[in-house]
């Protein structure tokens, strides 16, 4: 059986105020080529299909047209999860009408796994499918515990039970699948997934997935929400597809995936990383040369696809013409961000001013407190006697 995993799609989401619903259908035409040319039995998606629990008009019809698309008539199962950006109820109104054409939407946890059969191999799929298990959707109050700790492990306790529920209906002669959205422990992350974790409460210990006393073990567990694509180390293979496009400048670079696995029952999954080229790339530029080595870079034709954010070092304010120039020159300029050669020293010499001894930046702000004035001897010891104690607790606590 051959199947796709792909997550984050965040449909309705715009960079600073630009859309991106272009990319965001081309990277639809992209992937339906893609499940075509692969004869792709299953599509997995693993949460936050939308943006925001209110999605505009155009990114919901482009999520029906893709989920159309990618059926192929009904012939080709898809598999469905709500994300935390996702509305659950919303998400799932549909499921009536398009369950006839093979295409399973879950907005809520559930205790039932879900079977997909694969008419080309003969195979059935069982998958424990959770979607985003916030607090709410789990219907616990764990934020009753004080300790960080305690939360965490009741919280990662709860989804292992409702996985392992699911997991029963696994066996040795299906294709064993799990799949959510959540922060496992371990994954890395970027600034453009809105946190579900309250400092480290709301993760999930990666055994979770291990589904203790199933039948068997999940072959592969797809996951969403983090927007790097990558592993995480647990039992099984545990993957972030990642988002097909970048949606932060902390991405800048990021090469955007799907995930493409063969499975068989009870074998070892064999998956493949599949590259996209539809979305147009992110990237910083910091021009030590300012505003002239900007326009150079941008007339040789530098990063000419991408989303900008410039930093260019400057002694004097760019003027609105210089401003309006720039952004007439490259339309993917997101921000412009002046840095001044003076405030630029400044913050290097408070950086060496921190390695100093603490005596003597004691004496450099005494100096210039004083107007020019130097400490003597004994108000130098005054001071380290001062703050001996709290050097000491620090020095204990390390």
């Amino acid at each position: 059986m051959r199947i796709l995993h792909t997550a984050d799609w965040h449909f309705g989401r715009t960079l600073e105020g630009r859309s991106r619903l272009e990319e965001q259908a081309a990277f639809v035409d992209e992937l339906v080529a893609l499940t075509e040319e692969e004869r792709v039995d299953l599509v997995l998606i693993a949460g936050d299909v939308y943006d925001s629990v209110n999605p505009p008009a155009a990114a919901e019809q482009l999520f029906y047209e893709a989920v159309a698309r990618l059926s192929d008539g009904g012939r080709r199962p898809i598999v469905i999860i709500s994300g935390n950006h996702d509305h659950p109820e919303r998400l799932s109104a549909s499921a009536p009408l398009v369950g006839e054409r093979g295409v399973v939407l879950i907005g809520q946890p559930t205790l039932e796994a879900v079977v997909v059969p694969c008419a080309r191999t003969g195979e059935e799929a069982v998958i424990a499918a959770l979607p985003y298990p916030s607090e709410a959707r789990l219907g616990e109050l764990l934020s009753d515990e004080a300790e960080e700790q305690a939360v965490r492990r009741a919280y990662s306790a709860r989804v292992s039970q409702l996985l392992a529920r699911q997991a029963q209906r696994f066996r040795p002669t299906a294709v064993n699948l799990a799949m959510s959205h959540l922060y496992v422990l371990g994954g890395a992350e970027s600034d453009s997934e809105r946190p579900i974790q309250v400092g480290g409460a709301y993760t999930v210990d990666p055994s979770a997935f291990a589904c203790q006393g199933a039948p068997a073990a999940p072959q592969y567990t797809a996951l969403g929400h983090l927007h790097r694509p990558q592993y995480v180390k647990g039992p099984g293979v545990i993957r972030y597809s990642g988002s097909p496009l970048a949606y932060s400048f902390s991405e800048a670079g990021q090469a955007k995936s799907v995930t493409l696995l063969d499975l068989a029952p009870g074998a070892e999954a064999m998956v493949e990383e599949r590259y996209l080229s539809s979305g147009r790339p992110l990237a910083e530029w910091n021009a030590r040369g300012g505003y002239e080595e900007v326009m150079r870079w941008i007339e040789e034709g530098r990063d000419s696809r991408a989303w900008l954010d410039v930093s260019l070092t400057l002694t004097e304010a760019l003027t609105m013409d210089q401003i309006q120039k720039l952004r007439r020159a490259h339309d993917g300029i997101v921000h412009i961000r002046p840095v001044y050669a003076e405030a630029e020293r400044e913050t290097e010499d408070e950086v060496r001013l921190s390695e100093l001894p603490v005596q003597e930046m004691f004496r450099r702000f005494y100096e210039r407190q004083t107007g020019g004035a130097q400490p003597d001897d004994a108000l130098v010891a005054c001071f380290l006697e001062l703050i001996e104690p709290e050097t000491a607790e620090k020095e204990e606590s390390a």
